[in-house]
Parts: C-alpha cells; sequence; structure tokens
C-alpha cells in the first residue's frame, strides 16, 4: 500500500494530502513541485525514476486510516 510521504524529501516542504504540487516516483519518494521541476528535471535523485503527480487519497479514507510516522 502507498505511504504518504508528509515531506518534501529534498526541502522538507510539508505536503499534505490533496497537495496539488506533491510528485512521486515508482519507489515513494517524494518531493515538492519546484523542487522536481527546477532540481531534479521530473527525474528521481534517489533512484532515478520518474517523478509523477502523486495520486490524492478521499478525505474519509484518511479519517478512518490516519497516517502514521
Amino acid at each position: 500500500m502507498l505511504k504518504l510521504k508528509p515531506n518534501c524529501e529534498t526541502c522538507e516542504t510539508p505536503l499534505i494530502n490533496g497537495e496539488a504540487d506533491a510528485y512521486i516516483c515508482t519507489f515513494e519518494c517524494t518531493f515538492c513541485a519546484p523542487c522536481t521541476e527546477n532540481q531534479h528535471k521530473g527525474i528521481c535523485p534517489n533512484c532515478g525514476g520518474n517523478l509523477v503527480l502523486r495520486p490524492t487519497r478521499p478525505g474519509k479514507y484518511m479519517e478512518n486510516n490516519p497516517q502514521t510516522n
């Protein structure tokens, strides 16, 4: 199951569920849009995978299954 990480792995910007500017790679590395576009050019610096928009979870799902860190 996909685990939504709460912050960009490069700059630590908070990325809450539903954040339109959150990107993720195949291995669940998570980055904000500015880091994805400007620093990483759409490629994950950790594993080399393509960064795509991170999926969101419906609010009801988050209520029933809160994030744990």
